[in-house]
């Protein structure tokens, strides 16, 4: 049996947690077209009859200007120290110098599968000239294009994936997908409604701790705090009367029903923390450790 861990790196807004859900088959890592939407590491597992692949989806690789995001780069790190294999995620429109720029920032001493993502979005003919100039990368283990969006090539990607994997059994139970907790996935999807929803600065400096998470017998009460910098931003998120956060609580139970398959209500408080990104304690506190 081939057993191991997967790491999957690469740019903000490369198209790594789409890969995650397109893999697993389940939504597990939130998306938005905005950029940075992944703060944690987040562990799921991909089980077969003969290999087990525990996959590490991880934040953009940004330069840090907070607390908050050391904290993503540690995250990062941190996979990069127990990996057997590391796909390295690139947009197939980014050019030949970032790619390799951004490669050569890593340092990695395992495999690397080097990824050209979103080919449905590039020219065939550039993503020809990449594979030529990037496929004698010393680097770089093997190379393959997908759109992950559209789950092209993906069976092929895991394949690959499997040969490079070491023989092992497995270390999670064959049924079980991720080590997270279910309201760790409540606070996220309830996250990415906020991305969806508001513009700007606003959901980069929000973040959302659920307070309470009680299975009744016939439904799943969930109590939320998003946590925000400013009393502008809560007037912001409250909207008009409470308009806008009622869409955003609407929005938030029906995602939540579909991914916990039961019916769920759901109770969303405001919080004001002042400049909680840069706040040790804080960031503890929500869960950036």
């Amino acid at each position: 049996m081939k057993s191991g861990f997967v790491n999957i790196v690469g740019k903000p807004n490369a198209g790594k947690s789409t890969l995650l859900n397109a893999i697993l088959g389940e939504k597990l890592s939130i998306v938005s077209s905005k950029v940075q939407t992944t703060r944690h590491r987040i562990r799921a597992f991909l089980s077969g009859d003969d290999y087990q692949i525990v996959f590490s989806d991880t934040p953009g690789v940004i330069e840090p200007k907070y607390k908050l995001h050391e904290k993503m780069m540690s995250a990062v790190h941190a996979s990069m120290e127990d990996a057997d294999v590391c796909i390295f995620l690139a947009d197939a429109r980014d050019s030949i110098e970032e790619i390799q720029s951004n490669i050569g920032l890593l340092k990695v001493k395992v495999p690397m599968i080097l990824v050209l993502n979103k080919t449905d979005l590039a020219k065939a003919s550039d993503v020809s000239e990449k594979i030529s100039s990037l496929q004698n990368n010393m680097r770089v283990a093997h190379l393959m294009t997908i759109s992950a969006k559209q789950k092209l090539h993906i069976d092929q990607l895991v394949a690959t994936i499997v040969q490079l994997l070491p023989e092992g059994e497995a270390y999670y139970d064959k049924d079980e997908l991720t080590d997270l907790p279910t309201k760790f996935f409540a606070a996220e999807i309830i996250r990415e409604k906020i991305f969806e929803l508001y513009d700007e600065e606003l959901p980069y400096q929000a973040t959302v701790m659920i307070a309470k998470f009680e299975e009744k017998t016939t439904l799943i009460k969930i109590t939320a705090d998003i946590i925000v910098h400013r009393e502008s931003q809560k007037a912001i998120i409250l909207g008009a009367k409470g308009s806008k956060i009622k869409e955003l609580g609407t929005r938030s139970r029906l995602e939540l029903e579909k991914f916990l398959d039961a019916k769920v209500f759901l109770e969303l408080f405001v919080k004001v923390r002042d400049n909680w990104r840069n706040n040790d304690l804080y960031l503890k506190e929500y869960g950036y450790n």
